[in-house]
């Protein structure tokens, strides 16, 4: 089972606020370097690597010596935005030391749940990584105004696994990973090594509120590997605390626990795909086109002679037949008023009809599914 992680090339690792700011008394030089020397190691072996940092509150509580984490919500921001500082700083410092580039993003949930945002933020993060750099992710808690947290950072981490479509998020916490019972209470409590991910009786064994300085517990990073699942992503629960985690999860060594994904990245990507109830348009296509789809290609814009509907990028839409029979059905890169400006062109025309060219697909065989 282990293999699943030691096979993983894109990975999401993300850190709790415990481990960052060494349970609040201010951000840990020891653990912040040793993460930055693990993903190094990683890096060097051919891994990408996104890292969802929490810390940002917490550490602005340091800095600002409360010692209690407040309720009201300028209170919080306040915290956010002072302790961003410092958090953004110790990373840049620390990954400098290895030779590597860091970039700091700051996502809402409105930057997730606006697809236009949602592809812009993706866009973004697979440029980062393909030029090699960190992405160091954190929700930006200045300017939320529902409460501090996506519901907390586990949840954030399976979201931006399912973003990038990663093949595995890493969940690096102060246990070692989830028991049977609580340990702290239960005696006979025993590790879970692994299972699947959408096994209801883990929920029922997960349990507790977060630590002060935390707003997570068990029962978040479970739900987050439900969540992760959805797009083929395993999911690894273990303490930051044991040597070499990161790299021992990289080779498949027996941490942690393992919440398992039943289904690869692409089938649950394109079984979500087959199920869309609602498409928002269609793409009417040539017999060329058509063959090529069949031939497991994507589709580019000479293929497509006509568009109908309106619908925004990223949008689900139907490709059809002349006679308006559904042949596949996928995830548009362009919106359907740019997919009539460059239907029956050539990809080398993309940038002079639209100013900029993001895909020389309209639609890429990765978000495609014949019928």
């Amino acid at each position: 089972m282990r293999q699943q992680i030691a096979n993983s090339h894109r990975l999401v690792v993300k850190v709790g606020s415990a481990l960052v700011t060494n349970n609040g008394k201010g951000l840990s030089s020891e653990f912040i370097n040793d993460c930055a020397r693990q993903i190094a190691v990683l890096r060097a072996a051919g891994r990408e690597v996104l890292l969802v940092s929490s810390g940002a509150i917490a550490a602005g509580m340091q800095r600002l010596g409360w010692v209690v984490r407040p309720h009201a919500m300028h209170d919080l921001q306040a915290a956010a935005a002072v302790g961003q500082m410092g958090l953004a700083q110790a990373y840049d410092s620390t990954f400098a030391q290895h030779g590597l580039q860091v970039a700091q993003i700051l996502l809402t949930h409105a930057d997730l749940a606006d697809r236009v945002r949602y592809l812009n933020a993706r866009s973004t993060l697979n440029t980062l990584l393909a030029l090699g750099a960190i992405p160091i992710i954190n929700e930006n808690d200045t300017v939320v105004t529902d409460e501090i947290k996506f519901g907390d950072n586990d949840t954030l981490g399976a979201l931006v696994a399912n973003l990038v479509e990663a093949d595995a998020l890493i969940i690096l916490t102060d246990q070692n990973g989830l028991y049977t019972a609580d340990p702290r209470r239960d005696a006979t409590a025993t590790l879970v090594s692994d299972g699947r991910a959408d096994d209801r009786r883990f929920e029922a064994m997960a349990g507790g509120a977060g630590s002060s300085i935390s707003r997570g517990g068990m029962i978040t990073k479970v739900r987050a590997a439900q969540r992760a699942a959805r797009s083929g992503a395993h999911t690894l629960i273990v303490s930051g605390h044991a040597p070499d985690a990161l790299i021992s999860a990289s080779r498949g060594e027996a941490i942690g626990t393992l919440l398992y994904a039943t289904e690869s990245p692409l089938a649950a990507r394109k079984q979500w795909l087959a199920d869309h109830l609602q498409l928002a348009g269609s793409l009417i296509l040539d017999d060329g086109a058509i063959q090529a789809l069949t031939s497991g290609r994507s589709l580019l814009p000479v293929g497509v002679t006509s568009v109908e509907g309106e619908f925004g990028r990223g949008a689900v839409v139907a490709c059809r037949s002349h006679e308006g029979r559904e042949v596949a059905r996928g995830l548009a890169n362009y919106s359907s008023v740019e997919a009539r400006r460059i239907a029956g062109r050539g990809t080398q025309d993309i940038e002079t009809l639209l100013g900029y060219m993001d895909s020389a697909e309209l639609i890429h065989r990765d978000n495609l599914i014949l019928l």
